[in-house]
């Protein structure tokens, strides 16, 4: 069985969890990369790592790296390579280009001289060309190119890996599902922790908790841009798909509990979690959403886990408080209510200790999208200074 050669593209930072991961699920030769994981298998591994992985963005499959001096050689290895191998000529396609150090004047012009070169070799071939689609293509084809050399790959997932299907209801600026599986890898949770999310927006966090837990497969619920691919087992992917469903546990012991101070973007929320599947969490409690306010909330168990994303800057509303202030607030309020918890932080604002007068016992960056974030750990020891100070006084 060929080992063929894929890049695994994550959130940076993610990578040696997404390398971990691709170690689980049988990938070979795995190397870690900025923005990404490099690794090999058969083809089967590919369909795998779509349904099954948390952390990856995208799975691209590399089909050749030539070098190159002109626009020209690219237009001749993009009408040399093999393509009615990958896809029928009646495919819609899509090309990019990213470029890094490349001498090239204009990725534009490249980006057409690499249309051009695939439709050529189709048209010389069957008489007709692919079509061109750029909003909703079969066939997604990616050519990255630096300073000598010119790559060509096929996006396997096509739409991003972390649109799992089930979200439609978007909070404010939502946290994207890979990066919620990320943060709850860096913060260590495990199922049989007690898990609260007092900023939960759209409800990412608490749902990608609760797929874990049940083992439900994240990619599902939809489809990928390989099942458009002659070179992919169809029979192999149905069986992979019935096999991914024998493996939910509906029945998981697990405590994930989630607010927002909107009783609106909480009805969005608890909509998200029905469609991933996750009813029987909401219908006994072991899932839940409420409204409140995140500077009164109150612990769901005598220990466990935040992990959360609250906002920051200035709120929409001019006579409100600012989120420094509310921060100070929330942190108030974990020191009196929360010892014995540990409290993780995503935020792009470096002040956020310092606004709620803690201090972290380790940050991490993390980029969120283009933001360059620090995810914050905060441990509420128990018997705080307060405490023994009104102990003493009493």
């Amino acid at each position: 069985m060929p080992a063929y050669h894929f890049f695994a593209v994550c959130p940076r930072t993610l990578e040696p969890i997404l390398a971990n991961e691709l170690q689980t699920l049988g990938g070979q030769n795995i190397k870690v990369n900025a923005g990404g994981v490099l690794f090999q298998g058969p083809l089967s591994l590919a369909m795998s790592v779509c349904l099954n992985s948390r952390y990856a963005s995208r799975v691209l499959l590399r089909i050749a790296t030539r070098q190159y001096y002109d626009s020209h050689d690219i237009y001749d290895m993009a009408h040399a390579l093999p393509w009615e191998r990958f896809f029928d000529v009646d495919a819609k396609i899509r090309v990019d280009v990213t470029a890094h150090r490349s001498p090239l004047e204009s990725i534009d012009f490249t980006t057409l001289r690499i249309k051009d070169g695939i439709c050529d070799r189709f048209r010389e071939g069957c008489g007709k060309r692919p079509s061109i689609e750029k909003a909703q293509p079969d066939v997604r084809i990616h050519a990255f190119i630096d300073e000598r050399y010119c790559t060509f790959y096929l996006n396997l997932s096509g739409e991003p890996l972390f649109k799992r299907g089930w979200r439609i209801e978007k909070g404010e600026a939502p946290l994207k599902e890979n990066m919620a599986a990320g943060l709850l890898a860096l913060a260590n949770w495990k199922a049989d922790t007690p898990l609260l999310d007092p900023f939960c927006g759209s409800g990412t966090i608490a749902i990608e908790a609760a797929q874990i837990a049940c083992h439900i497969a994240p990619g599902l619920n939809r489809s990928f841009a390989f099942e458009n691919l002659r070179i992919f087992d169809m029979d192999e992917w149905r069986e992979m798909k019935e096999d991914a469903k024998a493996q939910i546990n509906l029945h998981a012991k697990v405590q994930i509990h989630a607010s927002d101070i909107s009783s609106i973007v909480v009805s969005k929320a608890q909509a998200n979690a029905q469609r991933a599947g996750l009813q029987a969490l909401l219908d006994d409690g072991r899932l839940s959403f409420n409204q409140c306010d995140a500077r009164v909330v109150a612990p769901t168990a005598p220990q466990g886990l935040i992990v959360t994303n609250p906002p920051y800057g200035e709120q929409s509303n001019p006579k409100s408080a600012t989120v420094a202030s509310m921060m100070k607030n929330v942190a108030d309020n974990l020191k009196k209510q929360f010892s014995g918890w540990t409290a993780w932080m995503l935020t792009s604002d470096r002040k956020l200790p310092s606004q709620m007068r803690l201090s972290e016992s380790r940050k991490t960056v993390i980029f969120n999208g283009p933001l360059e974030c620090r995810f914050f750990k905060f441990e509420m020891v128990k018997g705080s200074f307060r405490t023994k100070k009104e102990t003493a006084e009493n």
